[in-house]
């Protein structure tokens, strides 16, 4: 289940990066539809004129995104599953989904007949057909897309690095990958010939049965448009209503436009003017669902991470408001927490159906812009009360969403943005952690901290990323340094599920993953230095997790060992300079002529003492060697009930190579009692 788990996250993390494009397209799409409006620009805003040309051109461009969604879905799949060679990959996935297409044309082109397909027909509309590449195909969207790059992503997984005889050599690598694909995708071409037709043929059935049922069938309508929205299938729902002519001639946006100054200029009500606008309402649910779940995920937030959600929620909901783009914030849950999705859903069939009943109708399909530009603007003058209740309607809708995810979100303890798993305490800040801090500016340096915090290398299986985290498997989960640390380096967080790590960097995370990677292959330069401690008191040297205090047991400070002193001393474990001195004389910080930085910490609550019963023999800036006195301890202090722990700590551990405890009898500045490598 875990291994599930971790793939079913890693494809959600790759779904979402063709996502990250719909944004700016969308705000185009919809800043062009506005300025094409012939109600609002006049005579501007017609065929012919130079200000129609260059918007019409701007609009063009901008449909690009969503026109060829499932190409770059199929380019996008190997970006973020790939596993090595992520950019080879994606070269693979074109090249065989390409493939794939010439293969079902041919098919269907000899064999269309029995597997019920008229091959003969045009592209588009009913046909189930479309133009792929230049290529006449099945249309089979998204869905299709995905599965013939999913296939990709295994073989070039399996077989990328797969060793041929040298005088085959010229056939390896992606020439292999493509290789195997292309005999693959015979059979594909097959499979898909003789299923896809039967599919297309069940949601014609679905069509049908909405046209013919009312605000059940809208409500019913727009639930399947938004539950099928994660296969791609959504559009063969919606497309033949908007964009052809199932229920309308020409499709609902086409017919809405064309007599556009016919039902602005009337004073009937626009659900019999137009009841085929009831099937262009989805875009209710992409205004004033945003509303409700941004303020679901805000306040069921950890206090500490409101400011985070705001920053991540609110750019994603105005998206969503004014373009109706709303990808990002569903694609934000629907991986988290499936049932937060077909509830959604629901809520969207809901909204639709009501809206409907209500007298909405027209062309809403979108967000704000688009209804400011084809609907309120235009139509405001007679049929104001309409939008005025549209918008009272959709308020309340904003109310129950945003109650409904709030109760599901608490009862289930879904981890939405702002609750992912924590748990950890307020720490000491070292010079090690401001180091880590100010390594953050630098890709390198903090891709380079990230994989050090993640066990370094040799704790790596493998790396990809979705589109704002670096997804890392590792082999042991214990190496990986807590959330908080990598907080502190500039991460936004850390999510574990068993040996799966999610470290949460942003968007900017391509370029950190390429960076990660480049660390990973990188062949260390520096010659490997050997260093020693000695025992800073002689007594018993136990490990670090042994001591009675979370602070050193957990190595919150740094790496090392602790003695149970049995003498008074307290000596340098090596040679160096004293960089601090506590004013309560209880601990040591010393700098090693190798730059290893050595915390020597006499006791564990002992700063309550201040000072009490600690003789300092040093003062910062004092060289010294192993062995030199740093400090006298009264002789009560090791006579008590508790043993007085002494732990020696390493607190830049994370540059060592290497590191190797010796436990045990030890006396001070004699014995070696840590061997390290840098």
């Amino acid at each position: 289940m875990k291994g599930v788990m971790q793939k079913v996250q890693r494809f959600g993390g790759a779904m979402f990066t063709p996502v990250l494009l719909f944004s700016f397209a969308g705000i185009m799409v919809g800043l062009s539809t506005l300025f094409l409006n012939a109600s609002i620009f006049g005579t501007m805003a017609t065929e012919g004129h130079f200000w129609y040309q260059i918007w019409y051109m701007v609009q063009e461009g901008a449909w690009m995104v969503f026109r060829q969604m499932p190409l770059l879905f199929v380019i996008g799949l190997p970006i973020g599953l790939a596993k090595k060679q992520n950019a080879r990959c994606v070269l693979e996935a074109f090249v065989i989904y390409v493939t794939f297409n010439y293969f079902l044309a041919a098919v269907l082109q000899f064999w269309g007949p029995f597997f019920g397909v008229d091959y003969m027909a045009e592209a588009g509309g009913t046909s189930g057909l479309a133009m792929i590449c230049g290529i006449k195909s099945l249309d089979t969207g998204m869905f299709g897309a995905l599965i013939i790059s999913g296939i990709v992503v295994w073989i070039h997984n399996r077989y990328f690095d797969q060793e041929l005889p040298d005088w085959l050599g010229i056939f390896s690598g992606s020439s292999f990958v493509v290789m195997v694909g292309f005999f693959v995708m015979i059979p594909m071409a097959f499979i898909f010939a003789g299923v896809w037709p039967k599919v297309q043929a069940a949601i014609s059935l679905l069509q049908n049965f909405f046209k013919a049922s009312g605000t059940i069938g809208v409500g019913l309508y727009a639930f399947c448009e938004k539950i099928l929205l994660p296969t791609g299938l959504h559009h063969f729902i919606y497309s033949p209503f908007t964009l052809d002519s199932a229920v309308v001639p020409g499709g609902i946006e086409a017919y809405w436009a064309l007599h556009l100054s016919e039902f602005a200029s009337s004073t009937q009500p626009l659900k019999e003017l137009f009841p085929a606008g009831g099937f262009e309402l989805f875009g209710n649910a992409k205004v004033f669902a945003p509303i409700g779940i941004t303020l679901a995920f805000y306040t069921t937030a950890k206090k500490e991470k409101r400011k985070q959600v705001l920053t991540l929620m609110i750019p994603a909901a105005l998206t969503a408001m004014l373009t109706g783009i709303t990808e990002p914030i569903e694609f934000t849950f629907l991986f988290i927490a499936p049932i937060l999705f077909v509830v959604h859903a629901l809520l969207c069939a809901c909204i639709n159906a009501a809206m409907y009943m209500a007298g909405v109708s027209g062309a809403f399909g979108n967000g704000l812009i688009a209804w400011l530009s084809l609907n309120w603007i235009p139509c405001g003058q007679n049929h104001w009360q309409t939008y005025v209740l549209q918008v009272i309607v959709g308020l309340i809708f904003s109310m129950v969403w945003f109650l409904v995810f709030r109760f599901l979100i608490l009862k289930f303890n879904f981890l939405t943005p702002g609750r992912e798993e924590d748990g950890e305490d307020a720490k000491l800040y070292t010079k090690k952690d401001y180091r880590a801090k100010q390594a953050g500016g630098n890709d390198l340096e903090y891709a380079a901290q990230i994989l050090a915090f993640l066990g370094g290398k040799d704790n790596i299986i493998d790396v990809t990323n979705c589109a704002t985290r670096l997804r890392v498997n590792v082999k042991d989960a214990a190496l990986v340094r807590p959330e908080a640390d990598f907080k502190k380096i500039g991460a936004h967080g850390l999510s574990k599920n068993g040996t799966a790590m999610q470290v949460i960097v942003g968007l900017k995370v391509p370029k950190v993953r390429e960076q990660f990677e480049e660390c990973l292959a990188k062949e260390e330069k520096t010659v490997s230095h050997m260093g020693r401690l000695y025992a800073a008191q002689t007594g018993e040297a136990i490990p670090l997790e042994q001591v009675p205090d979370d602070v050193f047991s957990q190595k919150v400070l740094g790496e090392g060992i602790a003695v149970i002193p049995k003498d008074t001393m307290v000596v340098a474990p090596m040679a160096g300079k004293i960089a601090v001195v506590a004013e309560t004389k209880h601990a040591y910080a010393i700098v090693a002529e190798d730059g290893t930085e050595v915390l020597i910490h006499i006791g564990l609550e002992t700063v309550n003492l201040q000072g009490k019963g600690f003789e300092s023999l040093v003062k910062t800036g004092d060289l010294v060697q192993p062995g030199t006195p740093l400090c006298r301890v009264d002789e009560s202090l090791l006579k008590g009930d508790v043993p007085l722990y002494t732990p020696m700590l390493i607190t830049n551990a994370a540059e060592m190579k290497t590191l190797h405890f010796k436990t045990g009898n030890v006396e001070a500045g004699k014995d070696c009692v840590v061997e390290y490598t840098k």
